[in-house]
């Protein structure tokens, strides 16, 4: 990760000018030409050129600058970038002399150094940061088997290996992965139920051939490792031993919420007691993601099939395989590789790959939508000409003011009307169009736990609401999606 550069001059004394700038392998473009910026801004404060010194060099904590006069390079091999003089731009003012020298030639060589340096600084640059993309890409696949790179800090590693367990361990915990213990299977591998001394572990055994899956397994090695909270699925351990990639959580007896709240069979377990813990068990653990957490963690995968429910029916949130943590200052990202559940995404995620605490607030509006109604947004049968996607029907029911008949049958008359449609209430400001509009998930909290539904602000038409006939779903993106949930191998 380094370039070198040379200066071809016609005065004898300064004929040649040499430079190398080298970054740290791990650095990207943007951070090599960060730190390099950083040395060319400190250049003539901590070196001068009098004639008697031949050059100097700074260094940073990533990166480094070396540059020398002569006629001989200090570096081996050839120069990558070559400048003639005929290159240098217009001579500008002239840098003051440096103390203890006078003008003539040490003005001239300081006039020189003033025009050589930016210019060489800037050729450097631009040939590191196409050294480090071209470097990347034929390195990308050895880089993602590097499961812990050096983006994460020694303290996150530390945390990560103090629940590193032997493979010889799971492979007794579950019987050598006996298909008998099997609890689902995805497209990054299978879920199987153990049991870890003398505890019930579930262990997600993530495919040999998926680069996907090791991304995950990084996020959540380190994410998970250091988040602590009722409302988490908690991580017990991981094994990386002889190719296998393992990940060992705690077991949910009731597996995820979608095998019940879908299931014309199964939702008849949930009352709507349960159903409102449910949403104010996964607001909680969003909250504490979002705002409490040592880093801000913002999900990006939300959704009923990533809500696990112990023996007691608190739900967990799980699947941090493509979470992201964000600065203490920073509000939004952008990325161009959308990933995550059609119908769940935010339209500015979907649209423009901008994602924020806001977009996980969007996918909590869904999920309550969900769990009140009984019904899916993803369900094969709303893609039909013949029906409505379930926001759609939600929000034309609100506007009627018969939003009873939304209301999941199982739960037949046993619920109190009003906490009812104070969720849908809160569900449609989760999913407004602009994020600005959307609430915090303190702000949910704060309408949970309040009696006070006058005060709620007024719900505007959701985002993505579109006639029947459609889907539901944006026509101008193209995006590819990753839809599939480990954690409970559906």
């Amino acid at each position: 990760m380094f370039a070198t550069g040379e200066w071809v001059g016609s005065d004898p004394g300064f004929s040649h000018f040499y430079s190398m700038a080298q970054c740290t392998p791990d650095l990207s473009p943007a951070l090599c030409r960060s730190c390099l910026q950083d040395l060319l801004d400190q250049w003539w404060s901590k070196f001068r050129f009098t004639g008697k010194e031949d050059g100097g060099r700074i260094t940073g904590s990533r990166c480094s600058l070396r540059s020398q006069l002569g006629e001989v390079p200090f570096y081996t091999g050839a120069t990558m970038v070559q400048l003639p003089a005929k290159a240098a731009a217009a001579p500008g003012p002239a840098p003051e002399a440096a103390p203890g020298t006078m003008g003539g030639k040490n003005t001239s060589n300081s006039r020189l150094l003033g025009i050589i340096l930016p210019i060489v600084g800037v050729f450097v640059i631009a040939t590191i940061s196409l050294c480090v993309w071209s470097s990347i890409r034929r390195k990308r696949r050895s880089r993602r088997q590097a499961l812990l790179a050096q983006s994460h800090s020694v303290d996150d590693l530390h945390s990560v290996k103090s629940i590193l367990l032997s493979l010889s361990s799971l492979q007794v915990a579950t019987n050598n992965f006996d298909e008998s213990n099997k609890l689902g299977e995805g497209g990054f591998g299978a879920v199987y139920k153990g049991v870890l001394s003398g505890q019930e572990v579930a262990v997600k055994r993530l495919s040999r051939g998926s680069n996907q899956g090791i991304e995950e397994v990084k996020n959540e090695l380190v994410l998970v490792a250091k988040l602590h909270h009722r409302n988490l699925v908690r991580l017990v351990g991981f094994s990386l031993e002889a190719g296998e990639r393992l990940l060992v959580y705690e077991y949910m007896p009731n597996k995820s919420l979608d095998t019940i709240l879908f299931d014309p069979e199964e939702k008849h377990r949930l009352d709507w007691g349960i159903r409102y813990k449910i949403i104010e068990g996964v607001a909680r653990g969003m909250q504490y993601l979002h705002e409490d957490s040592q880093k801000k963690v913002i999900h990006r995968d939300l959704k009923a099939s990533n809500v696990l429910l112990d023996a007691d029916m608190i739900p967990k949130i799980g699947d941090f395989g493509l979470a992201r943590l964000f600065g203490e200052d920073q509000t939004r990202e952008v990325t161009r590789r959308i990933v995550g559940t059609f119908g769940y995404m935010s339209p500015e995620y979907v649209t423009r790959g901008q994602y924020s605490t806001k977009s996980d607030v969007y996918s909590f509006g869904v999920l309550v939508i969900e769990i009140v109604t009984g019904r899916t947004r993803n369900n094969e049968s709303h893609l039909s000409e013949e029906n409505e996607d379930v926001i759609n029907i939600v929000w034309r029911h609100w506007v009627e003011g018969t939003i009873a008949e939304m209301v999941d049958y199982s739960l037949g008359m046993n619920y109190p009307g009003a906490e009812v449609l104070k969720c849908v209430h809160i569900g449609l400001l989760c999913l407004q169009q602009n994020p600005i509009d959307r609430p915090t998930m303190s702000d949910i909290m704060v309408m949970l736990n309040s009696d006070n539904t006058s005060s709620l602000p007024v719900a505007a038409r959701p985002a993505f609401l579109i006639d029947a006939g459609n889907s539901g779903v944006p026509h101008n993106t193209e995006s590819p999606l990753y839809t599939d949930s480990l954690l409970s191998g559906r």
